[in-house]
C-alpha cells in the first residue's frame, strides 16, 4: 500500500486563472465614490478603528472596491508581457472580487467592517512586496515572496508552480501576520475566528472550482516536505492499493457477497 497525501488547495488547477470575470459591485474610475488606492495609504493603519477618516482602516465597502481597483490595474501589464506574475496576481483579484459579492450580505459575516479592514491589510502586503520586487528593491522583498518572483522572472517552474508558490508567501507567511497585527480578539475579549472560518466559505465559490491536488507517494519525507511547505492547508494520509491490490480485493468482496447470499 502507498501512503498518499491530499492537499487541499484554493485552486485545483489554472482553469480558475481562465474564467472570464463576472459581475462585482465596485465603482469604476469615473464613479464619484473613487478612491485611488495610493490615496488610502497614508491614513491606513493594521489597528482597525471604524470611526477612521480612511476608508480601510475604518473597514468601509469603497475600502474593497480600491483594492479591486489597484489588482486589476497591475494585473494588466503583467497579463500583457505574459508575466509569469499574472497567475498568481489573477487568482488573488478573482478571489477579492468574490470576496466583494460575498459581502453584499450583511449576514454572512458577524463584522464585516473589521474582514473588509483586514482584506485591505492583507492585500498590503502583497502589494509592498509586489512593488520592492518590480522597483528593483529586491531586498526590501520577504524571503517566501522573493522566491515566488525570481522563478516568474525566470519562468523556473510552471504556471500550477507559480501559483502555489504565491499561495504559500501570501498564506503561509502574510496571513499570520496580517492576523497578528489586527488582533484575534473583539473588544468584549470574544474571538473573531468565527468570521475567519467563514472565509473559507467563500474561498471555494472563486470560479466554481474545488477540489483536491494528490500527492502518491512511498516516501515519508515526501510526505513531511509538503506539508511542511504548504502548513496552511488541510492534509490527509490515507493507505491507496494499485491496481492488481485492488482488483483482488473486490475480487475477493464479490466472493464474499456471492457465499453470503441469503436462499431464496
Amino acid at each position: 500500500m502507498t501512503p498518499t497525501a491530499t492537499l487541499r488547495t484554493l485552486a485545483v488547477a489554472l482553469v480558475i486563472a481562465l474564467l472570464p470575470a463576472t459581475s462585482v459591485a465596485a465603482s469604476t474610475d469615473e464613479d464619484p465614490a473613487y478612491v485611488p488606492w495610493p490615496d488610502l495609504l497614508p491614513g491606513l493603519t493594521t489597528a482597525y478603528d471604524p470611526t477612521s477618516s480612511n476608508l480601510c482602516t475604518a473597514g468601509h465597502v469603497r475600502c474593497v472596491d480600491a483594492v479591486i481597483r489597484e489588482m486589476r490595474s497591475r494585473l494588466k501589464p503583467l497579463v500583457r508581457d505574459c508575466d509569469h506574475d499574472a497567475v498568481f496576481a489573477l487568482v488573488y483579484l478573482r478571489t477579492t472580487e468574490e470576496y466583494r459579492r460575498t459581502i453584499e450580505d450583511p449576514n454572512f459575516f458577524v463584522d464585516t467592517a473589521f474582514v473588509n479592514h483586514q482584506d485591505a491589510v492583507f492585500a498590503k502586503l502583497y502589494f509592498d512586496a509586489f512593488d520592492a520586487w518590480h522597483k528593483g528593491k529586491r531586498d526590501k522583498v520577504p524571503p517566501a515572496w522573493r522566491v515566488l518572483f525570481s522563478a516568474a522572472e525566470n519562468r523556473e517552474v510552471s504556471g500550477t508552480g507559480n501559483l502555489l508558490l504565491g499561495m504559500s508567501a501570501h498564506v503561509n507567511r502574510d496571513l499570520p501576520l496580517a492576523l497578528a497585527e489586527i488582533g484575534l480578539v473583539r473588544p468584549d475579549g470574544s474571538s473573531r475566528k468565527d468570521d475567519h472560518n467563514q472565509v473559507n466559505q467563500f474561498l471555494v465559490r472563486v470560479g466554481e472550482f474545488g477540489g483536491y491536488a494528490v500527492l502518491e507517494t512511498d516516501d515519508l519525507a515526501e510526505i513531511e516536505k509538503a506539508t511542511t511547505i504548504y502548513a496552511a492547508f488541510q492534509f490527509r494520509v490515507e493507505p491507496v492499493l494499485d491496481v492488481e491490490e485492488a482488483a483482488a480485493a473486490e475480487a475477493e468482496g464479490i466472493a464474499w457477497r456471492e457465499s453470503n447470499v441469503p436462499p431464496s
